[in-house]
């Protein structure tokens, strides 16, 4: 159950979740304007490109898709699950996103797609460290599973099922963490531009050395 989960499950995916809104903030006001985080908008506009023959556009459209997806691929290597447990390579998956942010930076400097699709690769490795709180697959990087199941939630207390407070508590953090980050980002980038992505990096590299000394002193107890 969600109320048996330790407390920095909600710390950190307020900060993962700041982090996605931050990248997507980036994205959406650099030279092509694409959304990173998520990937609805891009493959609807990859079905506009095909109709209308913009191969080009097309093909950066869907090599951002793909980059998510090896992303994703990436964390589904070296998780064996998708449920919150302490030993995971959750560190290791952090500072390969980090490292992937790094990449991006130099890449949009250079006016380079390539940025878009390490940031993208970096947002769907974040993506696919999905956990299960309860029933509910939690996700950082969008929010529109995390507002339906907080819908969900609020009609099946209409109808006198109990309400699961730290449930709701954890969907309201990631919102506005998401929300604070692409504040953040929108912030940042009018005046560091690019470089605005040294901010999630360095937030992906922190929690990889908290997570570690967690850990560490997680079995040190034991």
């Amino acid at each position: 159950m969600i109320s048996r989960l330790p407390r920095w499950v909600e710390y950190g995916a307020f900060i993962l979740a700041f982090t996605a809104g931050c990248i997507n903030a980036v994205g959406l006001l650099g030279f092509q304007h694409q959304a990173i985080s998520h990937l609805s908008g891009t493959a609807t506009q990859l079905g506009s490109e095909i109709v209308n023959s913009g191969l080009a556009d097309m093909a950066h459209l869907l090599m951002v898709l793909i980059s998510f997806l090896l992303g994703a691929a990436i964390s589904g290597v070296m998780l064996t699950g998708r449920s919150l447990q302490l030993g995971r390579h959750y560190d290791s998956l952090l500072v390969i996103e980090g490292i992937f942010l790094l990449l991006a930076i130099y890449f949009l400097q250079q006016g380079s797609v390539y940025g878009h699709f390490f940031g993208s690769a970096a947002c769907g490795l974040q993506n696919a460290l999905a956990t299960t709180y309860s029933g509910a697959v939690v996700r950082t990087t969008h929010l529109t599973g995390i507002f339906t199941d907080l819908g969900i939630m609020l009609g099946e207390a209409f109808r006198g099922k109990p309400f699961d407070n730290r449930k709701a508590l954890l969907f309201l953090l990631i919102i506005s963490g998401f929300i604070i980050g692409g504040i953040s980002g929108a912030m940042l980038f009018a005046r560091y531009t690019f470089l605005t992505l040294l901010l999630p990096a360095s937030i992906c590299l922190f929690l990889a050395l908290a997570y570690r000394f967690y850990r560490a002193t997680s079995r040190f107890g034991h």
